[in-house]
């Protein structure tokens, strides 16, 4: 039985991660900085600061939430796209999720971004859109995952507007709008399967 896509993206990130919270020449070479794309051609950044995260706590909360929500996402991805199709799925949500962000400071060398967030963020709306009423523990506390997702929404567009703070908040929301969208043109049947959910709540 082949090695599931979720956990070989969670066993490389980690991997990863951790190499370079201890080689800052690594983290350099990985994180996504907007002017070595735009003057240095250097494209893999769009990909490669997914690998990377700013500490344990960040690395640990990104990889728990793909482990849990990546699996039943990534059955029904497999199935569209084939064994590779969830890889597929999670590199195009770190590429869209950082492209807003790339335009927005493509000029600006003191801007720096790093983490799977973006792509987290598209396989846990993905999940949602599959599982509306599934219990998600946020802080644990538990959530119906449509609740979280309004809420999440809501509070990302309020956080990416008022700035302030280091997080990307640009990155979560277009990759979770990514995972909706992705999902939607791979199986454009889960809307009627969503609906259905949403009229139904079942709890758990």
């Amino acid at each position: 039985m082949p090695l599931s896509a979720t956990l070989v993206l969670i066993g490389v990130t980690v991997a990863v991660s951790l190499l370079a919270m201890n080689n800052e020449k690594l983290l350099d070479r990985l994180i996504f900085w907007p002017p070595a794309v735009a003057r240095g051609g250097e494209y893999q950044r769009f990909v490669t600061y997914g690998l990377v995260h700013a500490d344990a706590a960040h690395l640990l909360f990104n990889m728990i939430t793909l482990y849990f929500f990546g699996r039943a996402t990534e059955a029904l991805i497999a199935a569209k796209l084939g064994p590779f199709g969830f890889y597929l799925f999670y590199i195009a949500a770190l590429i869209v999720s950082i492209l807003p962000s790339y335009f927005r400071h493509r000029d600006d060398s003191r801007y720096r971004s790093l983490g799977a967030s973006g792509a987290v963020s598209a396989v846990l709306f993905a999940f949602i859109l599959l599982q509306p009423w599934a219990l998600i523990f946020v802080f644990f506390v538990p959530m119906p995952a449509i609740l979280y997702a309004v809420i999440y929404v809501a509070y990302t567009i309020w956080a990416d507007r008022r700035g302030g703070d280091s997080i990307n908040h640009s990155a979560h929301l277009w990759g979770g709008a990514f995972g909706v969208a992705a999902l939607l043109v791979m199986e454009p049947s889960i809307v009627s399967h969503f609906l259905r959910q949403l009229g139904n709540p079942r709890f758990g």
